[in-house]
């Protein structure tokens, strides 16, 4: 089934037994992300937490209970995707991809053929939704600012870690629409709350509402932008997702959820947005507007420094009468960002696949933080292959932020770091086995020289042929058969 509001999915969090609820009061300024990262260190994520009375920084106790680490395991994120497992998905997700939402019941009926209930994949357009039970303007005037008790102030929005530049706003699906095509896209940038109406928009130089932003700017424009938070937790999965630029990622929620999101008008711009989140803040960027940004305590584990960044003002918040605060915290791995990061990998390894048939499994293991180590796997048939799949995957999206790639043989399991770490060791002659090269690197990554450019490594852990200048016979692992293996299991699972 899906979910009808961030509420819906925590009484389902609940009844599964996978949420804590917290009943005393805690507050927003560090205490909720300090607790939040206790929970999600333990085994397999720990559990989600509803914080039934955050503490705002003036003392009061927000009218909204915060849900934070709600994706922060593989059991979770299963829930969110209604699934058993994650992989479930992948295969009819990579169906989707390939063909184009259909036009028609004709082609609709073709898909389904296949197994794939994507005749709710189109979102549908409705008047209106809970997301406007309750509508907040700002005042008419208001001195850059000034603070009282309005706004983002009734929010219970997070400080994380102690030299942040302020609380930030941690999960918002942001909607931007190209000024040239109308093509949507939905994406997830951290927004450091600057006063009660403004807000900053962390949209690194290689994201697509950057590139919106950048059209906006040159036709001397504002450009809209409406952020959404809660609602069904598909749609901020979703926001997440590494999808090829142009394909909505509405689409992609509506498909995993075997539901059309309904979208609605937004009060203050023509935006349209899910009529079922829980908040939605409306607003605009005058692209030619920066402001000082950070420092944020970011996934690298460090703080990411002070940088000019966009300004964001809200025109107009509205919100569920019932709202859940949705909101999570980053930083040194694994965190609940791991989770999310690795159903994505799961989901789309097939699409990957289409490119690169010869790729048997991908891995993004948490102390990597995402992108900067892949481990990768392939059945190898000719020599270099595997610097064909570096140069391939450097070149997709957001993998041209991968800082190191291993390539292993097919029987390699990528999922268990200590099997890579001994191929590696045992298989590679660092100066024949490495590729160096240079790229545009992640906007938080502080190890590079200049921002946004560095290098990266690949590294060849296959067996060697020939062809690649190995002269000697390539050895043998030493294995025991698999039935022995098992006979000599059961003598001791018998306890002899």
């Amino acid at each position: 089934m899906a979910f009808e509001s961030m509420r819906e999915f925590a009484e389902k969090l609940d009844a599964n037994g996978e949420l804590i609820r917290i009943g005393e009061p805690v507050k927003t300024d560090l205490e909720i992300a300090a607790l939040a990262d206790l929970e999600m260190k333990k085994p397999n994520g720990g559990k989600a937490l509803l914080i039934e009375k955050p503490l705002l920084p003036n003392g009061a106790v927000s009218g909204f209970p915060v849900l934070i680490n709600s994706m922060g395991s593989a059991k979770r994120m299963a829930m969110v995707l209604n699934v058993n497992h994650v992989d479930e998905v992948a295969g009819q997700l990579a169906y989707l991809l390939k063909a184009k939402p259909p036009k028609s019941f004709g082609e609709a009926w073709e898909l389904l053929k296949q197994g794939i209930g994507v005749l709710h994949a189109k979102p549908k357009n409705v008047s209106s939704g809970s997301c406007k039970d309750v509508i907040l303007k700002p005042p008419l005037r208001q001195a850059q600012g000034e603070r009282n008790g309005e706004g983002l102030d009734l929010l219970p929005i997070l400080k994380c870690w102690p030299d942040d530049g302020g609380p930030f706003v941690t999960l918002p699906n942001v909607y931007t629409q190209d000024p040239d095509s109308g093509e949507r896209n939905v994406g997830m940038y951290r927004m450091q709350v600057f006063d009660q109406w403004t807000t900053g928009m962390h949209w690194q130089v290689h994201k697509v509402g950057a590139r919106h932003g950048k059209r906006y700017y040159e036709k001397g424009e504002k450009m809209p932008v409406s952020v959404c938070l809660g609602g069904d937790p598909v749609c901020t999965f979703a926001a997440t997702a590494p999808l090829p630029d142009g394909l909505d990622e509405v689409i992609l929620a509506g498909f995993l959820r075997r539901k059309s999101v309904p979208m609605v008008k937004c009060e203050t711009n023509d935006l349209l947005v899910p009529a079922n989140s829980d908040f939605v803040i409306e607003g605009y960027v005058d692209p030619k507007e920066l402001r000082d940004e950070g420092p944020f305590g970011d996934h690298t584990g460090f703080y990411t420094p002070v940088d000019k960044y966009p300004v964001f003002h809200v025109t107009c918040i509205t919100h569920r009468q019932d709202a859940l605060y949705p909101a999570t915290i980053v930083g040194k791995p694994p965190m609940e960002d791991f989770y999310m990061g690795d159903a994505s990998v799961r989901i789309f390894v097939p699409v990957i696949k289409m490119n690169f048939p010869e790729i048997v499994d991908i891995a993004l293991p948490p102390e990597g933080v995402f992108h900067n180590l892949v481990f990768v796997s392939i059945k190898k048939q000719y020599p270099y292959q595997a610097f064909k799949i570096m140069n391939g995957l450097w070149g997709m999206g957001q993998m041209m932020f991968s800082k190191i790639i291993v390539v292993v043989d097919a029987e390699v399991n990528v999922h268990d770091t200590s099997e890579v770490l001994f191929r590696i060791c045992s298989n590679i002659d660092p100066q024949r086995d490495t590729l160096f090269t240079r790229g545009p690197c992640d906007s938080l990554d502080h190890a590079q020289n200049v921002a946004n450019i560095g290098s990266h490594v690949g590294i060849d852990a296959t067996r060697k042929l020939a062809g690649e200048g190995y002269t000697r016979t390539w050895p043998e692992r030493c294995v025991h058969p698999g039935e022995l293996v098992n006979k000599m299991r059961q003598v001791l699972d018998s306890g002899y």
